[in-house]
């Protein structure tokens, strides 16, 4: 255990030293927040500035979970690091273990600096209890895409790994709802992705108190997809 907590304090901190997490998971969803987050549009019950809190923070989590964890592991198999590690005291699903560890630490300041946005300058109003809650919610649903990212990880190059990310995560941010309100066709098909319904977990809590349950199993459903994905290319990939 102590092998695979090194690895882990390691990992967290070349992720937060890392430009690309410091773009994509903390700066780009406070800045659409600032620059979008006042806007006066109808969202069905629900403040549009705590809506798009809600969606700016999410599309952080699940970015920062998904693009670091991704590139990293394909980068980490090509240089040779895993094979490496598997010589060292590391036990069995210890790399895996530390990527998953590194990705609920780092998620947190992507959901925590917009919550202050949200807070302090748009003046969001919500029981004080509802607002750990939620944050505790959006950074359990980023799992799932941690899961995504151990199967692109360990099935793609460096070189098509990033690719495949976009393709992937920037439609179900659309179709989540992140970037704008889904109305019509786009919101029905919008609810069948986990994007969406880890919004919606959120959106429920402001503004019932209460949680859907038809949320929490599409998005577990998803984990689990994901997860078996990840342990067939994790086993694929040993096997070569």
């Amino acid at each position: 255990m102590s092998a695979t907590m090194t690895l882990t304090k390691l990992d967290v901190l070349r992720v937060i030293r890392n430009t690309r997490f410091l773009i994509f998971a903390i700066a780009m969803p406070a800045v659409l927040y600032l620059a979008v987050g006042n806007s006066t549009k109808d969202t069905s019950g629900v403040e549009f500035k705590a809506y798009y809190m809600l969606a700016m923070a999410t599309y952080g989590a699940m970015a920062g979970a998904l693009m670091n964890n991704s590139i990293r592991i394909a980068t980490e198999r090509k240089t040779g690091w895993t094979r490496q590690l598997r010589l060292t005291p590391l036990p069995g699903g210890g790399y895996v273990f530390s990527k998953i560890v590194t990705s609920l630490v780092t998620t947190i300041p992507s959901v925590l600096v917009v919550f202050l946005l949200g807070a302090t300058l748009f003046h969001v109003h919500m029981d004080a209890w509802k607002w750990p809650a939620i944050a505790v919610l959006l950074w359990a649903a980023s799992v799932v895409f941690v899961s995504l990212a151990v199967a692109i990880g360990y099935r793609f190059d460096p070189e098509t790994a990033q690719p495949a990310v976009m393709l992937v995560f920037f439609p179900m941010a659309i179709l989540g709802g992140l970037w704008f309100p889904l109305e019509g066709l786009l919101d029905k098909i919008g609810k069948w992705f986990p994007t969406y319904q880890a919004h919606k977990l959120g959106t429920d809590i402001i503004a019932t108190g209460k949680v859907s349950m038809t949320s929490v199993g599409i998005v577990l459903a998803w984990g689990a997809l994901f997860a078996g994905l990840a342990v067939l290319s994790y086993r694929s990939a040993k096997e070569q």
